[in-house]
C-alpha cells in the first residue's frame, strides 16, 4: 500500500505553470538595472587598494574570476581573489573586506554619478507583475549600502515590497539559493516554491533558482552570460529581457 504521505501522489495534469506564479525574484544589475560594466570598473578601483595593478598578468586572472562569477557575493569573490596564502582565515577575511569596501565605495561613486539606468522596460514589467496580483523582490550580490543607492538613483525604494542583499539571508549570496528561500518565507506569497520564478543574467541566478525549486527560472539576455550559459546553468526559459517576463506568466 501506498503510504501518501511518503509518497505522495503524482497529478502531471495539476503541475505547476508559468500563469501560477505568486512569487517572482528577480535580480537587479543586468537584470532589471543596466549598469554598463561598472563591476568591472568597481573591481578595479579594489585591485588598486589591494595593490593589484590593472594590466598586470595577476590582475587578469582576478578579472576572469570576476566575470565567470558574475551574480555571486562580491565579499565571496574577494574571499577567494584574496586568500592568505598561508590559509589564515582572519587575514583572509581581513582582506577580502577591506577590498569589499573598496570596491563597494568605487560602485557607489558611479551610480551617485549618473552612471546606470533601468533595463528599457523594467519597471513597466514589475508594475504589470504587482498589478496582476504577483509579489515582486529584488536581489542582488551587492551589500546593503550598495543596493540602497541603486534603489535610490531609480526611485524604486517602494517599487517593490521587499528587497534582500546577501546579509538578509545569513550571509550567503548566490549560487545558494537562500536569497530566493528568505523571499518566499518574509513574503509569504506563495504556499509552495514550485509558485515561484526566478530571473536573472547570470549563471549564478539559474543555479539559485534551479536549487531553490522553482518552476520558472528565466535567464535575461541584458547582462553577463550568454543563451549557452544560461541554459547550461538550468535556465528554463531565456528571454531577451525582463520586460518579457509578464508574457511568460501570463500577465498581458
Amino acid at each position: 500500500m501506498v503510504n501518501p504521505l511518503t509518497n505522495p501522489p503524482t497529478h502531471p495534469d495539476h503541475a505547476p505553470r508559468p500563469a501560477d506564479i505568486r512569487l517572482v525574484v528577480l535580480d537587479m544589475a543586468g537584470t532589471t538595472v543596466a549598469d554598463g560594466g561598472l563591476v568591472e570598473l568597481a573591481f578595479d578601483a579594489a585591485a588598486r587598494h589591494m595593490g593589484v595593478e590593472p594590466g598586470s598578468p595577476r590582475h587578469a586572472e582576478q578579472l576572469a574570476h570576476v566575470r565567470a562569477t558574475m551574480g555571486e557575493s562580491k565579499i565571496s569573490v574577494f574571499r577567494h581573489l584574496f586568500a592568505d596564502p598561508g590559509g589564515d582565515p582572519d587575514a583572509t577575511e581581513d582582506a577580502a573586506r577591506r577590498a569589499n569596501r573598496a570596491f563597494e565605495t568605487a560602485y557607489g561613486a558611479l551610480v551617485d554619478a549618473g552612471r546606470i539606468a533601468p533595463v528599457p522596460g523594467a519597471r513597466a514589467a514589475i508594475e504589470a507583475l504587482r498589478d496582476a496580483g504577483r509579489t515582486v523582490v529584488l536581489t542582488t550580490g551587492f551589500a546593503r549600502t550598495t543596493q540602497d543607492a541603486l534603489l535610490g538613483a531609480l526611485g524604486w525604494h517602494d517599487l517593490v515590497p521587499l528587497t534582500l542583499c546577501p546579509a538578509d539571508a545569513g550571509g550567503r549570496g548566490r549560487p545558494y539559493p537562500d536569497m530566493v528561500l528568505s523571499a518566499l518565507l518574509r513574503t509569504g506569497a506563495a504556499d509552495d516554491v514550485r509558485h515561484v520564478a526566478v530571473a536573472g543574467d547570470t549563471s549564478y541566478d539559474m543555479l539559485a533558482g534551479r536549487r531553490s525549486g522553482a518552476t520558472v527560472v528565466a535567464g535575461v539576455l541584458t547582462g553577463a552570460h550568454d543563451t549557452g550559459r544560461l541554459t547550461a546553468a538550468g535556465a528554463t526559459h531565456v528571454l531577451g529581457s525582463v520586460a518579457e517576463l509578464p508574457a511568460l506568466l501570463g500577465v498581458v
